[in-house]
């Protein structure tokens, strides 16, 4: 039986045909993932070279006893929980210039979903002129202001989600946390299936 129920069957066969990239697999990684799985993508394209951690469970999609497991093993598992007719295409490896254009080459859309400020430049570098749509995130660490989290679209192919401003600073307090993530990584994946079944963002 289909994650979601709700979709016409155009609906379903863009979004069960699909291939949607996601880079990382960490805190808007991981939901955006699961989010996407619950509204019908079935195809996904995943790398991240990390391990679960401890400290990754105040916010990523991640269980205790996985703490150890690496992140893509353990978000393939995850997800085949939700739906386990999914194709997926897990890659446990860093992301670079060297590499990304063959990881997405057969993805559409890509969720950008890294933690270092150069990863983010260096995706945006080098995907956006290949015309894939890219729906990247940049200032979301703290509690509270769910209102500034805006969606942007930057040229043809850009979509930003966030404040802009509040990126992590341990100097200021400034954490990634849940809420925030969270609304982000729902955004990306909202974000992502309103493009693939052409509507407005």
């Amino acid at each position: 039986m289909p994650a979601n129920l709700n979709l016409s069957p155009a609906e379903r066969a863009v979004l069960e045909t699909a291939v949607v990239g996601i880079a990382g697999a960490g805190g808007l990684g991981s939901n955006c993932a699961a989010h996407l799985v619950r509204a019908g993508v079935r195809r996904l394209v995943i790398a991240d070279f990390d391990t679960v951690a401890p400290g990754n469970l105040n916010r990523q999609f991640f269980f205790r006893d996985q703490i150890g497991c690496r992140k893509v093993e353990a978000l393939k598992e995850n997800l085949l929980r939700i739906e386990p007719d999914l194709e997926l295409e897990m890659h446990d490896l860093r992301i670079d210039g060297d590499n990304i254009h063959a990881l997405f080459a057969s993805c559409a859309v890509v969720a950008e979903a890294f933690d270092a400020a150069a990863a983010k430049t260096m995706l945006l570098r080098e995907l956006l002129p290949t015309g894939k749509t890219v729906v990247s995130v940049s200032g979301i660490a703290g509690w509270g202001r769910s209102g500034a989290l805006k969606l942007r679209r930057v040229g043809a192919n850009l979509i930003l989600i966030g404040d802009l401003e509040r990126g992590v600073d341990p100097g200021s307090h400034l954490y990634p946390a849940s809420p925030r993530v969270g609304i982000a990584a729902a955004m990306q994946a909202n974000s992502i299936v309103a493009t693939l079944l052409k509507q407005e963002l």
